[in-house]
């Protein structure tokens, strides 16, 4: 081990009186990290979803080479560049129907304030006082930036402490039946004159609880923003690139948001970038000769050569090589591996979409012990409150999925009989 370097980091979610050192990682490859031990874990959450080619792919890693010759960095305030020019083509080129301009920011959650902000200004552009709020589900999680902390799931979510300073916002159920359907067409009737718009996590509430709803859920979603006259954002960051086995989760579903938010896997895991686009009705809202018109948003690295390139790249791989092919067999074989859980005794779920495979426990576990015991057995898996779940590369090979499946079906036997 080396030598500890004191305690000047503050790491995230983490109670730093309490917590145990972290593991010290000095190398990855592949689905593989390895530890400053020698130890190698196999990565089973692929770095918060992010490493969707797995880590250090060589066509990511020249592209990157060759623009920090090039350019590293440059502001973007009255300057472009090819790498997001391109970048924001092959984005709207990708994405269903007028999504067509491309918003460059550097986190998920930056994203998200972008599309609230988008949303909001919409109103004000066209003279409309008052529409202030939005309707977010219950369950879900966009972040953990004040306007995104204000549309995660105010009880249950992990910002329930900052209640009293976020803005009030309206909150459904997802709309899985018809009853529920009702409800959130009256809710959205009541409201209207004060929402600027619906957000959604298509298909599955990632760090809420890899909850997920079916296409035709999300369809009603859709249906009824429309109904009303709402714009609707959908919050791809998780989803984005192949997770639910389609490139974009909104495929399954046949809409096109008005807004939608992508980062994570948008550089293959390689480094911060995200992305807040609109169609162009939206677009089009900005567009006059009054400078406040302007959406007045511009981070410092927004559209970052470097990570353009990476995400450039990662396009790239998605285009050559079978991601979504590979996406639905990891699917296939968590449904078969993990299926035999259902029946241990504490386990009140299993469930799979595209290459996410989630166990629910019926209590929360101990997490730190689950996460202990899955990295003796060799695996890199962090379980969250009643949750543990894999979400790992798309190019795992057969024999290191098999690993990670059988290290959690080994460590929940064996929590199951303790």
């Amino acid at each position: 081990m080396t030598e500890p370097r004191g305690d000047a980091l503050w790491r995230p979610y983490t109670q730093m009186k309490t917590a145990q050192p972290p593991l010290e990682a000095v190398r990855t490859h592949g689905s593989r990290i390895v530890l400053a031990d020698g130890r190698e874990l196999i990565d089973g959450i692929a770095s918060w979803w992010t490493a969707a080619h797995g880590y250090n792919h060589p066509h990511i890693r020249q592209a990157v080479a060759a623009q920090l010759e090039a350019m590293p960095h440059v502001m973007f305030g009255g300057l472009t560049h090819a790498p997001a020019e391109n970048l924001a083509a092959r984005l709207a080129a990708l994405l269903p129907g007028d999504l067509d301009h491309v918003f460059f920011t550097d986190s998920g959650s930056v994203a998200v304030e972008v599309a609230l902000k988008m949303a909001a200004q919409v109103w004000l552009n066209r003279g409309v006082a008052g529409r202030t709020r939005f309707l977010a589900f219950r369950g879900g999680y966009h972040g953990d930036t004040m306007g995104a902390m204000s549309v995660c799931d105010p009880e249950e979510g992990m910002h329930r402490r900052f209640g009293a300073y976020l803005p009030s916002q309206i909150f459904c159920d997802l709309p899985v039946d018809a009853d529920g359907t009702a409800v959130l067409d009256r809710t959205l009737a009541e409201h209207r004159e004060s929402l600027a718009a619906v957000i959604v996590e298509p298909l599955v509430q990632g760090a809420g609880g890899m909850r997920m709803h079916a296409p035709d859920v999300l369809a009603t979603v859709a249906r009824l923003a429309e109904r009303h006259g709402l714009p609707l954002i959908a919050d791809e960051i998780f989803t984005g690139f192949g997770r639910t086995g389609t490139l974009f989760a909104c495929e399954q579903a046949g809409i096109v948001p008005d807004i939608l938010c992508l980062s994570k896997a948008l550089t293959g895991g390689t480094m911060a970038l995200a992305a807040t686009v609109a169609r162009r009705g939206i677009f089009n809202a900005f567009l006059s000769d009054d400078p406040a018109a302007a959406l007045m948003h511009g981070p410092t690295f927004m559209a970052n050569p470097l990570a353009c390139a990476a995400a450039l790249a990662s396009l790239d791989l998605f285009a050559a090589e079978p991601r979504l092919d590979q996406a639905r067999a990891i699917g296939a074989r968590l449904a078969e591996g993990l299926e035999p859980l259902r029946s241990l005794p504490g386990i009140a779920d299993v469930r799979v979409l595209g290459a996410i495979g989630v166990v629910q426990f019926a209590a929360p576990p101990d997490l730190a012990e689950l996460k202990r015991r899955f990295v003796a057995r060799g695996v890199w898996v962090r379980p969250f409150g009643d949750i543990v779940y894999l979400t790992p590369a798309l190019t795992i090979g057969p024999a290191d999925l098999d690993r990670l499946i059988a290290a959690l079906t080994e460590t929940l036997r064996a929590v199951a009989a303790s």
